[in-house]
């Protein structure tokens, strides 16, 4: 409320300063918003004057919460917006424009009834001119009445078609309302600044800047005018100015260009100095100051090399980073500037030196970020898994192209410019590789990434383009699109999606080999890991940190040893919305360094011990502070379980609770130890051998007995997830579900049954699918089936037994999402089953009958508890009777009442 009242105060003071003191003024206007979702055919008459409006403010997303629920889908549809402006008198002779950063993804803009504009696009700005609809009575203020229709709903013409995220509707980023003089620099320029810096020549000793844009003169008569360009070093000092005289006639728009002085032994842009300049250009009349426009500029110099890589001001440099969506948690994608910001940041902390904007252009806050951290960047268009053959599509390509270049052209950090990503991926209905369709489909994609490339080039010769492509690499080959741009980006996912970590590297070796004059990047890799999930044997597509971290290990270790591939971006920087995605975390994408919230996960950690230069030391799997596990043996009062340490010193030295527990030598940044947890609180103490600098974690650990019986460590709770080789940790209910095990007397267990497995290799176990009814999907979607009991030999006494179940077999059908490149993406549903009925006894005493015709619905959770009594030293004996199909369990919980 502050931040709006404060926001409201400073455009009313602004808007009350006289007129001769007003050169150019843009504020933002994201307080008292009103929005209401409306039908499709809504026109701009209903609209204002419909009732129910609901009070927001920007950045704004109608999706911030549908699209985590468990119904499939999200709204796309039409939204409407609408503000009321007071435009001060002392403005009538200016030129007042609406600017937004942002809105997704059909916008029309109208002001006092009439249409000002429309823009096709979700992720480039635009701007239009409201002058003409203003209407001013003498000395009053000029009401303007502002409603904006948007939608995000499917459109053929429109990219992106299809992607692995979600698209948020609404105006989500900030909107501006901005007046200039008569005479200004161009204001109709695809929303840019309407001036260019670029850089001709640039080395240590000397950097040329040459300032090219338009002058526009609106007024009614003609202007005697001078253009004066300064560079100001970051102390503010002028270091180099040029000025021309012109004289424009009423209504002429020319266009000019600036050659400084050259600029002698030059303070260079790079990585770990990101040194900034500002470029003003500012048009007079006479001493008047009519319009003012600021840039940054970098000065640097940089080339890519097929064989040895990138050069950053002619040294070698390994771009290490990551790509990165523009969402959060409650949020959507309708973020504060300081979010945007702040993973910028976190990136940098990281060590990283390069962020690829995918899949689209994002917030300005971004790239000006990115030119002050030192981050070097890739900003692409969304043309993402297939295009449409149709003039609109590409035309709205062409543009969207144009609008990034131009709106980021002034940002030191770009140095790429990209158009497609995995544009191959989604071939249409009918089209086939090697069919009549497939071949004209190609040939069409073909024309559009060469328009594309060839417009990149003329708009900004002096950046790199670039196409990324999946990892089909003979299907990529054929369409050309290794050919058309100056850099290929391979997005690989070798012993994730498919294949096994070795087939990373191959491919490196092979687009090496086969294409030995151009410069590659890894574009895309990761591997998915839910925080709440570990196993100490992990697999492909388990989703734990465990697997995750052994994928990072590998891949990094693979780019780094191979000088010809130049840089690498991690998929993805957070954990980001994708509504679609079902799996252990339904909706979201977990393929990341941070989560959702921004917390840090251990892959993290593992680059901060590559990239930081600064001595660098942390214990992982810190999310993992409470643990669980059996007893070492009947008598012992621990269990051992690993222990990773990130370092980029020589050796690491761990204590556990003031004990040593000995030094180990770091291997590739990971030093590893087997630590004896016992049971209550474990408190590690990590230094590194012989140097400053140490790091403390705390773990609570719920030792399990190895004997139910046993005097030294009494039973009191068990949880236990069926058909599941891994461990899931709830934080909230403070509860440790341990993998299952087969009983053994003395201990506990399942007798009998499989584990359910859906067909095909993918997944190592259980299912993929969201489970209704829970937010616990991990434990729902693994299961032992045919099992005939579970047992557990506890003490005599009272107990609370839960049993936990979800129908998987005979799902309903489900789009085969095509990122999972798990063959066709038609409609699948897990197997038939002829139908599912048993009765579960425990201790003898018999619950009602669970069958597929009553209580299991398929993908839903279901819960039962029931108190049992241990008499006569038999513990508790779970049966399972199947009578129709087999019995099934899910997850069981124990718990000593008395």
């Amino acid at each position: 409320m502050f931040k709006q009242l404060l926001s409201c105060l400073l455009l009313t003071l602004l808007l009350a300063l006289p007129a001769a003191a007003q050169q150019r003024i843009m504020q933002s206007i994201n307080s008292n918003w009103l929005f209401r979702r409306d039908e499709p055919q809504s026109t701009v008459a209903t609209a204002a004057t419909a009732t129910n409006w609901e009070k927001i403010s920007l950045p704004h997303t109608w999706n911030a919460h549908d699209v985590l629920d468990d119904e499939p889908g999200y709204y796309r549809g039409t939204g409407w917006y609408q503000k009321t402006l007071q435009v001060p008198a002392s403005w009538q002779q200016r030129r007042v424009y609406l600017y937004f950063e942002g809105a997704n993804q059909e916008a029309e803009v109208y002001v006092n009834g009439q249409l000002a504009g429309r823009h096709a696009g979700g992720y480039t700005a635009f701007s239009f001119p409201i002058s003409q609809y203003l209407k001013f009575d003498g000395e009053k203020p000029a009401g303007a009445e502002v409603l904006v229709k948007l939608t995000n709903r499917h459109n053929p013409d429109i990219p992106p078609l299809s992607a692995d995220f979600t698209f948020f509707g609404g105006i989500y980023r900030d909107v501006y309302l901005l007046a200039a003089s008569p005479v200004h620099f161009d204001l109709d320029n695809y929303a840019s600044s309407g001036t260019f810096v670029t850089t001709p020549a640039v080395s240590a000793e000397a950097a040329e800047v040459v300032v090219t844009g338009a002058v526009s003169n609106e007024a009614g008569q003609a202007r005697r005018l001078t253009v004066l360009t300064q560079v100001l070093d970051a102390a503010g000092k002028t270091v180099a100015r040029q000025q021309a005289s012109l004289t424009l006639k009423a209504g002429e728009k020319r266009p000019f260009r600036q050659a400084l002085p050259r600029l002698k032994q030059p303070h260079l842009w790079s990585t770990t100095d990101p040194y900034l300049y500002r470029v003003v250009s500012s048009i007079s009349e006479g001493k008047t100051l009519l319009d003012e426009v600021t840039n940054p500029l970098g000065l640097r110099w940089f080339r890519f090399d097929a064989a040895r890589g990138f050069f950053l001001n002619g040294q070698p440099l390994k771009l290490i980073g990551t790509n990165r969506h523009q969402d959060f948690p409650g949020l959507g994608n309708a973020l504060p500037n300081a979010l945007h910001e702040q993973d910028v940041l976190l990136l940098k902390q990281m060590g990283g030196n390069f962020l690829r904007v995918s899949h689209y252009p994002q917030d300005p806050t971004v790239l000006q970020a990115c030119d002050r951290l030192g981050i070097l960047t890739s900003v692409e268009i969304p043309v993402v898994n297939a295009i449409t053959d149709s003039e609109g599509f590409f035309q709205n390509c062409r543009t969207m192209q144009t609008e990034m270049i131009r709106q980021g052209f002034n940002h030191p950090s770009v140095i790429i410019w990209a158009y497609m990503n995995e544009v191959l991926l989604r071939l249409p209905e009918g089209v086939k590789r090697d069919n009549e369709p497939g071949r004209a489909y190609l040939k069409k994609v073909n024309q559009l990434a060469q328009q594309l490339d060839d417009l990149t080039r003329r708009e900004d010769p002096a950046r790199y383009t670039m196409c990324v492509n999946h990892g089909a690499f003979e299907l990529y080959q054929e369409a050309g699109l290794t050919k058309i741009p100056q850099l290929v980006g391979w997005n690989l996912y070798q012993g994730w999606y498919s294949g096994q970590l070795q087939g990373f590297a191959d491919y490196l070796d092979r687009h090496h080999r086969e294409l030995p004059d151009k410069p590659l990047l890894v574009t895309e890799y990761g591997a998915d890991s839910d925080e709440r999930l570990h196993s100490f044997r992990p697999r492909r597509f388990d989703k734990t940190t465990e697997y995750a971290n052994a994928y990072h290990q590998f891949y990094l270790k693979a780019i780094l040893d191979r000088p010809f591939v130049a840089g690498s971006m991690v998929w993805n920087l957070a954990e980001f919305s994708s509504e679609t995605r079902q799996e252990a975390n339904p909706h979201m994408n977990t393929k990341s360094l941070l989560t959702a919230d921004r917390q840090p996960k251990d892959a993290y950690y593992f680059y901060q011990a590559h990239l930081l230069k600064t001595p660098f030391l942390r214990i992982g799997s810190r999310s993992w502070n409470l643990r669980s596990g059996p007893a070492a043996g009947p008598d012992s009062l621990f269990c051992r379980q690993p222990v990773e340490v990130y370092t980029n010193q020589p050796a690491v030295r761990l204590q556990l609770n003031g004990r040593d527990l000995g030094t180990k030598t770091a291997e590739f940044g990971v030093a590893r130890f087997s630590v004896p947890f016992g049971n209550g609180m474990n408190q590690l103490r990590a230094q590194a051998a012989g140097q400053p600098g140490e790091d403390m974690a705390d773990i609570e650990f719920q030792l399990l007995p190895a004997n139910l019986n046993s005097s030294k460590l009494p039973f009191t709770e068990l949880n236990v997830s069926l058909g599941d080789e891994r461990t899931f940790t709830d934080p909230q209910l403070h509860q440790v579900w341990v993998p299952e095990q087969a009983y053994a007397p003395g201990s506990w267990g399942y007798v009998g049954g499989t584990v359910y497995k859906l067909p095909g290799e993918r997944l190592p176990y259980g299912s993929d699918r969201n489970i209704l009814g829970t937010d616990y999907d991990a434990l729902y979607e693994t299961q032992r089936v045919g099992l005939t009991q579970f047992r557990l030999d506890v003490p005599d006494g009272e107990y609370e037994v839960t049993l936990h179940f979800a129908e998987l077999e005979a799902a309903p059908a489900a789009e085969q999402l095509v990122y999972n490149l798990a063959g066709s993406t038609a409609a699948s549903a897990t197997p038939e089953a002829p139908g599912r009925a048993f009765i579960v006894l425990l201790n003898g005493q018999a619950l009602p009958e669970l069958s597929t015709a009553t209580s299991l619905r398929p993908l839903q959770a279901v819960s039962t508890t029931v108190p049992v009594s241990a008499r006569g030293q038999r513990g508790i004996i779970i049966d399972f009777q199947a009578r129709t199909g087999q019995a099934c369990l899910n997850a069981i919980q124990v718990k000593r009442r008395w």
